[in-house]
C-alpha cells in the first residue's frame, strides 16, 4: 500500500490533534473528505463508476458475460473481482509491486459479497445448471491518497447501480432443446438492486481514539485499523482487522458502533447522489476525465 515518510514531530502533531477531535485538514474524527461520484464513464462496459475521495481516485467497470453456473449454486450467477494497482498511483506499484495489495482488496470484496443478502444472485440465473450471467468487476487504482477500501467499496456499489444487463428469454422447442434469445431493444434490460450492498468503513486507531477516512499521513500514525462492512440499515456483514498493532475488545466495540453510525449516513448520501444523477438522464454533464 502507498506509504509516506513522516518525522516524529509530524506524528506527534497528528496524534495530539486527533485526541482533541481536530485533524490536520480541519475535520472531526468521524468526518469524510469530499467524495466525487460519477457513473457511466466507460462506454464499452455494462456499468461503470469513478470515485474521488480526497486524493484517492478509483475507476470501476462491470462487464456482464454469459457463462455456466457453479456446481454448488446451480440457480445463481456470480461476481468475479479483479483489482489493478496502476503504477501511476504510486511508484511502489511498478512491476509486480501492487499484486499483493490487489489480491488483498479482491479477497476482501469476495468476503463482502459472499452472502445472499448483498446482491440477488438468483436474478442473474438464466437457465438453472446451464446458463447464467457472470459480472466481472474490474477495479483500477488511479491514485492513492489514503482510505483505499472505503473508496473502492463506494465505487463498486455505484458501478453495480449503473449496471444494465440485457434481458434474455429461454425458448424450448418440441424436441426439448433450449435456445437463448437476446432482446434487440437496448433499453430492455434488468437492473440489480444495490440497496443491501454494503460499504466499507475503515476506522484507524490513532492514540486513544479512532478516525474514519484517514489520509496517508494519518495511516502512517496508525498501527491497527478495523474494516467494517455496513449495509444501509446499519447491519455489519463483515469485519477485518489490518495492521501490525493490536486492538482491545472495548476499542473494537466502540469502532463497530462508530462504523455502523457513519456507514448509515454514507449510504444515505450515496443513494441520494446516485438517484439524483440518474434523474438527469443522458443530458447530464460529464465532468470526469473520460467524459
Amino acid at each position: 500500500m502507498a506509504s509516506v515518510a513522516l518525522s516524529e514531530a509530524e506524528k506527534v502533531y497528528i496524534v495530539h490533534g486527533v485526541q482533541e477531535d481536530l485533524r490536520v485538514d480541519g475535520r472531526g474524527c468521524e468526518d469524510y473528505r469530499c467524495v466525487e461520484v460519477e457513473t457511466d464513464v466507460v462506454s464499452n462496459t455494462s456499468g461503470s463508476a469513478r470515485v474521488k475521495l480526497g486524493h484517492t481516485d478509483i475507476l470501476v467497470g462491470v462487464k456482464a458475460e454469459m457463462g455456466t453456473p457453479k456446481l454448488e449454486k446451480p440457480n445463481e450467477g456470480y461476481l468475479e473481482f479483479f483489482v489493478d494497482c496502476s503504477a501511476n498511483a504510486t511508484p511502489e506499484f511498478e512491476g509486480r509491486g501492487g499484486d499483493d495489495l490487489g489480491t488483498e482488496i479482491a479477497n476482501t470484496l469476495y468476503r463482502i459479497f459472499n452472502n445472499k443478502s448483498s446482491v440477488d444472485l438468483k436474478s442473474l440465473c438464466i437457465s438453472p445448471r446451464e446458463h447464467c450471467w457472470i459480472l466481472y468487476v474490474d477495479v483500477l487504482l488511479l491514485e492513492c491518497g489514503g482510505n483505499l477500501f472505503d473508496a473502492i467499496s463506494i465505487a463498486v456499489k455505484a458501478a453495480l447501480f449503473n449496471t444494465r444487463i440485457p434481458r434474455v428469454r429461454v425458448l424450448e422447442d418440441e424436441e426439448g432443446s433450449k435456445d437463448i434469445e437476446l432482446s434487440d431493444d437496448p433499453y430492455d434490460c434488468i437492473r440489480l438492486s444495490v440497496e443491501n450492498v454494503p460499504c466499507i468503513v475503515t476506522l484507524c486507531k490513532i492514540g486513544y481514539r479512532h478516525v474514519v477516512d484517514a489520509t496517508l499521513q494519518e495511516e502512517a500514525c496508525s498501527l491497527a485499523s478495523l474494516l467494517v462492512a455496513v449495509t444501509s440499515k446499519g447491519v455489519v456483514t463483515c469485519m477485518r482487522k489490518v495492521g501490525k498493532g493490536s486492538l482491545d475488545p472495548e476499542s473494537i466495540f466502540e469502532m463497530m458502533e462508530t462504523g455502523k453510525r457513519v456507514g448509515k449516513v454514507l449510504h444515505t448520501s450515496l443513494q441520494s447522489l446516485l438517484h439524483k444523477e440518474e434523474s438527469l438522464g443522458p443530458k447530464r454533464q460529464k465532468v470526469g476525465f473520460l467524459g
